[in-house]
């Protein structure tokens, strides 16, 4: 049952007050079951309709949480929001605003991702180096402080997709000045995070390879912050793209050959991070709607089940976008009216993480 829209938002569950767990970050994921992105919202711009989404309210969060899911992953952008340089001071309205959604889903016993995400200023090259790892330091310095003293219920990711825009391979491992880079910017958020005391000191972290991407020498070029046992790889897996994400491809997906190309990619993952006990969460997978429910939900089930089964956690990509038969389609919640306008994809997500 969707939870009383009058809740008192700063009455917390326990979720959000619990000292930090001793717990491994595999026991984490395995925890957090399965996600919903707040896409295309504090991500799009000056401000969080700026993309078409309506305010984020209580309800829409009490409703993914009724549908089952279990964690949430809110991107933020937040260069709109901050001054210059030296101290790049972010707007006290936009914390607040952002804690307003973050306890949303605390007072429904949900885990929180926030990151940055569409920061346009983090560019991983030599460079830039000097000026984005100042910048990113003092910016995640003061994300850190300001939300210190949640639970490990929230839980922090240092960048998202971060690339060199148009550079060489941008999606597929970029260079190897854009992976060493980006293995720096990674290491200044978790030393900034780490270095704010408290909850932090211990807090989980979200880190990603270069784009966030799969290929062989993007995980095998990550490096992990000083080996630092608390740090969750973070991944995006758009697979197969035919059938994800090109909107004039592949409209059917569920072959015994389709289900071992996803389980083959899954393995690899695995085998690279899981199976040495590094934690992964799949921060975002999707497909577009192409008037194919049966085809999405097929795959979306068979995705969370897969990544379930070999400890990671998948994070639905909703960008509030979801009529049949034009690109970027990945939405599956209706904001408006508080409805699934895909509820068989949203059904199957939850049946695969076993909810």
């Amino acid at each position: 049952m969707i939870s009383d829209m009058n809740k008192d938002i700063n009455d917390f569950s326990s979720t959000a007050n619990t000292p930090i767990r001793n717990i491994t970050a595999l026991q984490l994921v395995n925890d957090m079951k399965v996600g919903w992105n707040l896409g295309n919202t504090f991500d799009a711009g000056p401000d969080e309709t700026y993309w078409g989404n309506p305010i984020t309210t209580p309800a829409m969060i009490d409703a993914i949480k009724a549908e089952g899911f279990n964690t949430i992953r809110i991107p933020v952008t937040w260069q709109y929001h901050m001054g210059s340089a030296p101290n790049y001071t972010i707007d006290p309205a936009w914390f607040n605003r952002i804690e307003e959604v973050i306890n949303y889903a605390f007072v429904n016993n949900m885990y929180v991702i926030i990151n940055t995400h569409h920061d346009g200023w983090v560019v991983p090259t030599y460079e830039n180096q000097t000026q984005v790892t100042d910048e990113l330091t003092k910016v995640w310095t003061q994300i850190a402080n300001r939300y210190k003293d949640y639970s490990d219920y929230l839980i922090f990711e240092t960048l998202n997709e971060p690339r060199q825009m148009e550079g060489p391979n941008e999606w597929t491992g970029g260079t190897a000045e854009n992976r060493d880079v980006i293995n720096q910017y990674n290491l200044a958020a978790v030393n900034a995070i780490r270095g704010t005391g408290g909850n932090n000191e211990s807090r989980f972290i979200m880190v990603p390879t270069i784009a966030a991407c799969v290929a062989s020498v993007a995980v095998n070029d990550l490096v992990i912050p000083n080996n630092d046992s608390k740090i969750i790889v973070s991944l995006h897996m758009y697979t197969p793209c035919e059938f994800s994400t090109d909107i004039n491809s592949t409209f059917n997906w569920g072959s015994d050959s389709d289900k071992s190309s996803l389980e083959a990619e899954l393995d690899a993952v695995y085998n690279k991070f899981v199976k040495n006990g590094r934690a992964v969460v799949i921060g975002e997978f999707g497909t577009f709607n192409k008037d194919n429910p049966s085809a999405r939900a097929a795959h979306a089930q068979y995705f969370v089940q897969v990544a379930k089964s070999k400890g990671m956690t998948a994070i639905w990509w909703d960008n509030g976008k979801y009529t049949a038969g034009i690109a970027d389609t990945f939405g599956i919640f209706n904001r408006n009216t508080l409805t699934w306008a895909c509820p068989k994809v949203a059904e199957a997500i939850v049946s695969g993480a076993g909810i």
